[in-house]
Formats: C-alpha cells, sequence, structure tokens
C-alpha cells in the first residue's frame, strides 16, 4: 500500500471556524503539507469542508476526522472528501469509504484491532494516542503488521519528537494541538506547519 500524499504529515485543525478555514489551510498547504483533516466536532464542519474541498481538493488531499457513522460517509462523499480519519474501528465506515474510493486511515491501538481495520479495506493505520503508547509499542506492533501498511502516530507529536515516531517505523504523523489549536493566529499556523515538515525532511534523510 502506499500513502497517497507526497508529505506524509496530517494537518488536524480541530476546531477551526468556517470564517478562517481558508487561511489556516493556505498556511498549512504553503509550508509543504498537502493532507488536510476537519474534525467532524468542529463548528460548522458542513461550511469547512466543502470550502476546502473546492478551494485545495486539487493541491492536497482533504477530509474528515472523528467520522463515527456510514451516514456521515455518505455526507462526505457527497462533499468530495477524499480522506476519512476515525478515532476507532467501525467496519462499516471503513467499508462505506473504501467504496467510495476513499482513502480511510482509523485511529486503533492494539493488533486486533489493526487487522480488524485492515480486513475492512483501511489503506493505513493510526495509532492513537500516540503518546500513550511510545515509539518502542509502536515498532512491537509494526512487527506483527504487513510491511506496505502506513502506519501514522497520532497523539502527543510534536517537531521535537517527530523523529523518533519515524525511527519507530512511522510512515508519518497527523498532527492535531501541537500543529493547530482553534483561536490561534493564521501565523502561529504556519509557524508550525513549517517546523513540523522541517523536522520530517531532517528525520528521513
Amino acid at each position: 500500500m502506499q500513502w497517497q500524499t507526497n508529505l506524509p504529515l496530517i494537518a488536524i485543525l480541530r476546531g477551526v471556524m468556517p470564517d478562517e478555514v481558508l487561511a489556516h489551510v493556505s498556511a498549512v498547504i504553503d509550508a509543504g503539507f498537502d493532507a488536510v483533516e476537519i474534525p467532524l466536532n468542529s463548528p460548522e464542519w458542513e461550511k469547512s469542508v466543502p470550502a476546502i474541498v473546492d478551494a485545495y481538493g486539487d493541491k492536497a488531499l482533504i477530509g474528515a476526522g472523528t467520522v463515527l457513522q456510514p451516514e456521515q460517509v455518505e455526507r462526505l462523499a457527497q462533499m468530495g472528501c477524499k480522506l476519512i480519519v476515525t478515532p476507532n474501528i467501525n467496519p462499516e465506515v471503513i467499508r462505506r469509504a473504501v467504496g467510495y474510493g476513499m482513502t480511510v486511515y482509523p485511529g486503533c491501538a492494539t493488533a486486533s484491532e489493526a487487522f480488524t481495520a485492515l480486513d475492512a479495506g483501511a489503506q493505513a493505520l493510526k495509532i492513537f494516542p500516540s503518546s500513550a503508547f511510545g515509539p518502542d509499542y509502536i515498532k512491537a506492533l509494526k512487527a506483527v503488521l504487513p510491511s506496505d501498511v502506513p502506519v501514522f502516530a497520532v497523539g502527543g507529536v510534536t517537531p521535537e519528537n517527530l523523529a523518533q515516531w519515524i525511527d519507530a517505523g512511522c510512515a508519518g504523523a497527523g498532527l492535531g494541538s501541537d500543529l493547530y489549536r482553534a483561536g490561534q493566529s493564521i501565523e502561529r499556523t504556519a509557524q508550525q506547519a513549517v517546523a513540523f515538515v522541517k523536522a520530517y525532511r531532517e528525520a528521513v534523510k
């Protein structure tokens, strides 16, 4: 399996408002990101998601996170989303999204959950919350997973520690509060996005 973007870092803009979402997405894309996730527990996500699909869908893999129900997948497919991220393993959500040709990147913590997700068609796995398990856990988990499955660390990943997750065998990471916190300035988002891209490039030299 091949992760579908050039940079395997996913910008998670949880809590972003519709009137500011385009500016923040522009900041991360300008820094080099080409995957963006708007969690569905963000305010008025029904406005934010289609806005960024329309504006940046040809430049980045745009999608939604905290997707819990198959019905949400239906709505997101109608909006043109290409990426579905979940915090848990719901095989029907995964199958529905795969049926629409979406990239599905579900959250799991154990080998049982990981294989359930892969059996349902997931193309990548999100180990969540990574900070609670640590790089050694991911390294051990990867030993039993198919070697071609991209594994992403999510939860507690910073520019300073990104390299340790890459060294543990992660293809990349999903970046939440250390990249974007609700209400922060565009300048802060841009600064953190640049720091993460730099950290990733140094980690894979």
